[in-house]
Formats: structure tokens, sequence, C-alpha cells
């Protein structure tokens, strides 16, 4: 009798636990109304938590789902879904310089979302853009921009990365070391003539030529003691060096 009521009571937990159970239909390539309703009659909760744009599902129907189709859930659990967008068609702006009510205005207008904003303190009025990511005119997968907004918060040992491209490596060298930044060169050091038996080693060649790029990039967040890494083209005339905008 004991074990006729244990094993009664082990079903009756069995159908308590997962007589509510569903099957997660496939909501992939339906419209968004089509998943909906399908997931209203299957007694799961939809949720379109991502839009990315694709080029090979139509604009408007969902490009992926979790759980995957097939899974077995209880009811009323929450499917998350990216919607399509289908093909990029529109072209991220410039709004670096803009105040941030324009530059989200204008991110707005072109039917893109504005994602991040991240503030660093610079001098001038604060709220103003500083950088965006992605940068203009780029191709992208998400509509979504994010922004660097300038700040009035106190940084003493940070500031704002100038930028040292088209300076001669020995004007940026000079500047980055006076900001306390840690130099790192790629590329623009001669090759060194070969030591003869009996001769004193020569001194250290010096990177020539100007810097094509810089990592961080201008606009950026940095502190002291922060890596740059430049990258030094073939030698030419130097560019005037650039002042190093200081946080406040």
């Amino acid at each position: 009798m004991l074990t006729v009521m244990l094993i009664s009571a082990a079903l009756t937990l069995r159908i308590a636990l997962h007589g509510h159970e569903v099957t997660i239909p496939d909501f992939a390539g339906m419209t968004v109304t089509e998943a909906s309703q399908a997931a209203l009659q299957t007694g799961v909760d939809l949720n379109i938590e991502n839009k990315f744009y694709s080029t090979t599902v139509p604009a408007g129907r969902v490009l992926s789902q979790a759980p995957a189709a097939g899974s077995s859930v209880r009811h009323g659990w929450q499917v998350r879904v990216t919607e399509s967008l289908g093909p990029q068609q529109v072209t991220i702006p410039d709004v670096v310089g803009d105040p941030v009510q324009e530059a989200s205005m204008e991110i707005r207008k072109m039917q893109l979302d504005l994602g991040t904003l991240a503030h660093i303190g610079a001098p001038g009025d604060p709220e103003m853009t500083l950088a965006q990511t992605p940068p203009p005119n780029a191709g992208v997968d998400q509509p979504r921009v994010n922004l660097l907004l300038s700040s009035a918060v106190n940084a003493s040992t940070a500031f704002v990365m100038p930028s040292f491209v088209g300076m001669s490596f020995g004007a940026a060298n000079r500047a980055a070391i006076g900001l306390g930044l840690r130099v790192a060169v790629i590329g623009g050091v001669p090759v060194a003539p070969p030591v003869l038996p009996g001769q004193p080693a020569p001194a250290p060649v010096a990177p020539s030529g100007l810097v094509a790029e810089q990592s961080p990039e201008s606009g950026f967040r940095a502190s002291k003691s922060d890596v740059i890494r430049l990258t030094i083209q073939a030698a030419g005339p130097a560019a005037p060096p650039a002042a190093a905008v200081p946080a406040r």
C-alpha cells in the first residue's frame, strides 16, 4: 500500500510540473504579426529583443529566436526573437561637434536608435558630442549609434586624446610623453647598419616619418600611463604639433 501511495504521489508531482509544458514553434521567417499569433496560440510570450539588418531575411520578419524551435518550456515562457530590418538603406550621420539634443534628433531622423551615452571631462560646453561609433557613412549590422559626450566632471588625471596624425614622430612622441602617455611604435624604424668587430654599437635609431594612424583615436578618453600606438609612414614634411585638450 505504501508503495502504491509513493508511485501515485510521484505521478501527481510529474503531472503538476510538466502538465502545462508547451513546444516552441519555429518563428523564423514569420512576420512579427504571424509570430505573435503563433505564440498566443501556443501559450508562450513573444519578446522582440533586437533588430538587425539582413540581406537574406526581408524586413519585418523574424531573423532568429531563443529558445530554439522544438524546445519544451512551461506555459507562459518568454521567447526572445530578433526582427530583421532587411538590407541596410540608411547612412550613418556625422554628429561629432553637435549638442546631444541635435545629435539625437539627427540619429532618429535617419531611423536609427540612440545607443550608449558615455561622458568624459572636457573643457567647453557640456553634453557636446566628442566622438561616435560607428563612424559616419559606415556599414553596420545594427541601427544603433553610441555617443561620447563632454562633461564637467572633474577628472584631473584624464583628458581627451588629441590627434597625432600628420605629426612627425619626434613631435608626436614629445607631446605624448608630455601627457604622461606611453608610446608604442608600429613601422618607421630604419634598418641599423651592421656593427663591425672592434667598433662601438651605434646609438638607437629613432623612428622617422609621419604618424599615419593612432590608437586610441582622437576624441576618446585617456589617462596618464595609457599606451598610445602610433603607426609611422614614410618620412615627409612634419605638421605642426596638435594641442592636447585637458579634462576639467
